[in-house]
């Protein structure tokens, strides 16, 4: 079978998996109750399947599937081809992989989405597999129905690390426990609950330094850096930045000063410090223009950082500090994230550019998407930087537009 094929390509491509799953099926000479029989499915199921299109699929059918006609798990979805990135002393092997990730952590069919050489090596890829799934599956998917699978995900890496039989395997399980602390403080977060997601942080933290990597260290700690920013802790923030620096060795790559120039930049807009938030973007750009050989998103960043995600940091610090040329400056590129809740947390940055400007039509008119983006994914962090850009508008005879907006806001409880 020529997985390079042209119909193979573009069925990948689109996401039809069904259509792979069909060309890979007779090709084999095999027929659909044959496939369904060795997978433990009916024929009909496997029917669905192959006609199943663009739709999502559950992600245990499909590595199943897969292991049974030898089909590359990247070309389902499942996994990117791995790379490897150095970082400090140590090669880090980096997997991305998409699709459902509830189904992973659970299946025997595991075992086909990692290029293991030992029991170790298969285990901590498993893992890492299940968390880099939950963080894409994070952009589409309620808070609140993640938390709970991520805490649960987290203890068990915590309950591995204390069995691992080799130093060399903790450190290797403490990184991955890192990954999955974070992701459970970024829900904790997005759940209005900052005081879990606080003390995930610092277990993320901890995690990346007995794990002794400096890279993922100064993520986490940027990462805690971003968090008391939007908390309005501006000088903590800014000390969160420089300890993460101190973390940065000298072929750390160029992606991680640019954003941590970022990061710093809404630290000095929490602190109301306009001259040093420009300066710091402006270092940010430079970091990303000195990036000549187009480097990809490097371990752990899982999204790429490039000039749209520092626009859109612009506006969150026009937004904080009052500049409404600043927000109304950036308004094309940086709603074009894919992740519907960042989107929705920056339109709302938008609308306070248009409030300031007394737009006020347009303002709650894109605050009531917002809105409704917080409202379908039950976002305490939405609803409530709603709420805030309510108490911005006091007036006794209300537009349409905000009197829509109150309607749904009103007796919101999440």
């Amino acid at each position: 079978m020529n997985w390079k094929s042209e119909a193979i390509r573009e069925a990948s491509q689109a996401r039809n998996y069904g259509r792979i799953i069909e060309l890979a099926r007779t090709h084999q000479r095999m027929t659909q109750a044959q496939l369904g029989q060795v997978c433990g499915l009916s024929q009909s199921a496997i029917s669905r399947l192959e006609k199943r299109g663009v739709s999502p699929y559950a992600m245990d059918v499909l590595l199943k599937v897969s292991q049974h006609l030898g089909i590359p798990v990247a070309l389902l979805g499942l996994a990117e081809v791995p790379t490897l990135a150095r970082i400090g002393t140590e090669s880090v092997e980096r997997r991305q992989f998409l699709g459902a990730a509830a189904a992973v952590a659970v299946s025997p069919a595991l075992a086909v989405a990692a290029s293991c050489v030992d029991e170790a090596d298969h285990q901590a890829s498993s893992l890492r597999l299940v968390t880099t799934s939950y963080r894409r599956l994070d952009g589409s998917t309620p808070s609140r129905e993640l938390a709970d699978a991520v805490r649960s995900h987290l203890r068990l890496i915590q309950g591995l690390i204390s069995a691992a039989p080799t130093h060399a395997h903790r450190i290797r399980l403490a990184a991955i426990a890192s990954e999955a602390a974070s992701l459970a403080a970024w829900l904790a977060w997005d759940t209005g609950d900052n005081g879990s997601a606080r003390s995930l942080y610092g277990a993320a933290i901890k995690a990346a330094r007995s794990g002794a990597n400096p890279l993922l260290a100064a993520y986490q700690t940027g990462s805690l850096a971003q968090f008391e920013a939007h908390a309005g802790n501006g000088a903590m923030a800014l000390g969160l930045v420089k300890r993460a620096r101190s973390f940065l060795e000298a072929d750390s790559p160029r992606v991680a000063d640019a954003w941590l120039s970022s990061v710093e930049a809404l630290g000095h807009a929490a602190a109301g410090d306009q001259r040093s938030c420009d300066r710091a973007l402006t270092r940010s750009r430079a970091s990303l223009e000195s990036n000549t050989h187009g480097e990809q998103p490097p371990w752990p960043w899982v999204f790429t950082f490039d000039e749209a995600k520092v626009a859109s940091f612009r506006v969150t610090c026009g937004a904080n500090l009052g500049l409404s040329k600043w927000v109304s400056d950036s308004t094309g590129p940086v709603l074009a994230t894919g992740h519907a809740k960042q989107r929705a947390l920056l339109m709302l940055d938008l609308a306070a550019g248009q409030l300031a400007e007394g737009q006020i039509e347009a303002a709650f008119a894109l605050a009531t998407e917002a809105l409704k983006t917080g409202l379908t994914y039950r976002s305490g962090r939405i609803v409530e930087r709603s709420r805030e850009l309510r108490r911005r508008f006091n007036t006794s005879s209300p537009p349409k537009a905000v009197r829509e907006f109150d309607e749904r806001l009103h007796g919101v409880y999440l």
